[in-house]
This record gives C-alpha cells, sequence and structure tokens, in this order.
C-alpha cells in the first residue's frame, strides 16, 4: 500500500502541506490514458482528434458530479446526519454514478459537436477500459473497495485501508461476520480478496480484446455494446467477492442490478448492430 506519495511543499499557495495521494496520481493517469488512447482513434477514423480533450473535459466533470450524486444517495441515512461531511468528504468516487454522469455529458458534447453517434460510442469503448483498470490500481494503493475475508494465498490484508481491513471494521461498517478461524490465524487485521486486482485484470483482457476488434465488420457503435456486456459480466462477477453494505435486494448489490441492465443493453444492441448500418458507411465529420 501506498496511499500518501508525498506532501505538497509548504510555500506554494493555498495547498502547501497537503498530501498528493496514489488513488489521486491514478486518476490522473487514467484520464490521460482514455484521452491519449481516444485521440488516437478518432485521427484514425478522420475525425478531429483533438476532440478527444473535450470529451476527456466532459468525462471529469460528469464523471465526479455522477459518482459524487450515486454516492451521496446511496447513503442518504449519513446526508441527514452529517451533510456537509459526507458531500465535501473525498470519499463517494463511485463508478457506475461516475460512469452515468460521464456518458450524459459526452452524449451531450456529440450531439453539440454534430458527430455520428455509433462511431463515438466504439472509439471510447477500448479507452473506457483500460482507463477503468488504471483506476482501479489507485483503488489498490490505497485499500480501498476490496473484497471479503479469505485464508487464501492470494488474499491481502490492508492495515491503513480505507478503511482498514480490521475484524471490528469489517463487521461493524461492512456487516460482514468473519471466521473465528481467520481470527485465530491472522489477528484482527484479516486478508481479504484482492477485489482490485480482479479487475485490473480482467478489464486488461477485455481491453486487449476491444483492441483487436476495433475494425469489425458490424454496425456502429457495436464494439460498444460488446464492452457494455463484457463490463457488465466482470462487475456482476467481481462483486460476489466485493465486501459491501448495499445488499438490498438479497445476494445482489445495487451494482449488480447495474450490471444485469448493462448486460441486457450490450446483448440487445450486439444483435441489432450485428450487420453493417447506414451510419458505418457514411462519411467522418471530420473538424470542427
Amino acid at each position: 500500500m501506498l496511499p500518501i506519495l508525498f506532501h505538497l511543499p509548504n510555500w506554494i499557495p493555498f495547498l502547501g502541506g497537503e498530501p498528493v495521494t496514489s488513488f489521486g496520481l491514478m486518476m490522473l493517469l487514467s484520464f490521460m490514458t482514455a484521452g491519449f488512447l481516444l485521440r488516437a482513434e478518432l485521427d484514425r477514423g478522420g475525425f478531429d482528434p483533438d476532440r478527444a480533450w473535450d470529451f476527456v473535459f466532459a468525462a471529469v466533470i460528469g464523471g465526479i458530479g455522477g459518482a459524487k450524486i450515486y454516492y451521496i444517495l446511496l447513503n442518504w441515512p449519513r446526508l441527514m446526519s452529517d451533510p456537509a461531511g459526507l458531500i465535501f468528504s473525498r470519499a463517494g468516487l463511485v463508478w457506475y454514478g461516475g460512469f452515468i454522469g460521464a456518458v450524459l455529458l459526452i452524449l451531450w458534447q456529440v450531439k453539440k459537436f454534430g458527430l455520428p453517434l455509433g462511431k463515438m460510442a466504439d472509439a471510447h469503448a477500448p479507452p473506457v477500459c483500460i482507463a477503468y483498470a488504471v483506476g482501479r490500481v489507485g483503488c489498490f494503493l490505497v485499500g480501498d473497495d476490496y473484497g471479503r475475508p479469505t485464508d487464501g494465498w492470494w488474499g491481502i490484508a490492508f492495515p491503513n485501508g480505507s478503511p482498514p481491513t480490521r475484524v471490528d471494521v469489517m463487521e461493524s461498517y461492512f456487516g460482514i461476520e468473519v471466521d473465528p478461524a481467520l481470527v485465530e490465524q491472522f489477528g484482527q487485521v484479516v486478508p481479504v480478496h484482492p477485489t482490485q486486482l480482479y479487475e485490473i485484470g480482467l478489464s486488461t483482457l477485455i481491453f486487449l480484446l476491444l483492441w483487436r476488434l476495433r475494425d469489425h465488420g458490424h454496425g456502429a457503435g457495436w464494439l460498444w455494446m460488446l464492452w457494455m456486456t463484457l463490463a457488465g459480466l466482470e462487475r456482476f462477477i467481481v462483486e460476489f467477492f466485493r465486501a459491501k453494505d448495499d445488499r438490498f435486494f438479497g445476494v445482489l448489490t445495487l451494482a449488480q442490478i447495474i450490471s444485469v441492465g448493462l448486460i441486457i443493453v450490450g446483448i440487445w444492441g450486439m444483435r441489432r448492430l450485428s450487420q453493417p448500418s447506414d451510419e458505418a458507411a457514411s462519411s467522418p465529420h471530420a473538424g470542427g
């Protein structure tokens, strides 16, 4: 774990002494990685490559805003008791909330610039996928979004995680009953499934597949629908191993319900776009 990389020098106005976190750095790298890949994809498709940074900026604003709104709605009782503490805390960058917010703003940008939606969606699919993997590296480095306790050799303890993988935290914060055998074996700080690493590995494999299929012969938008299907399936599976306190639907979490929705829409879209469309044969709108 490496939650804090360094502190800014005290002589810097306003920000002097503030920590630079590994999570913040990986978030920056995730957006930068997505931007450079998207720029290359737009250029390859005959579009203005600098539009990529407009989309990245929209993703940053919409992503952070959407993630925070999702987090607030998920923690409504805490909002009532401590609204300022919840709204302005560093916590709350929930992926699905950020995804929804970013997509809405990017759709607005696509319409504003008069760009073909299907082709823009396909251009975004590989960058979004690898950006997600990069962002999960930040989660791992700060000890966040980990899994349930395990005695497997692959288990990792996060004594200074956010929150720590202590028995009392696991039981009070997540409502997980820790096996006494684990406590006897490892003490009060137990190892957990490193679900961040699971997602990094699976998302990287999905990215490699999408990158290989960029020149598919299907209708424009098919690659995005494939990403939605695979990303939804990946998250649905990993959620079973996550330490979560939002299993409002029996054994399923809210993220799994959203994942099912992505899978259904993705499969429907792939079938609908299995044949080339008129948009796929149209000339690209470059520049502007």
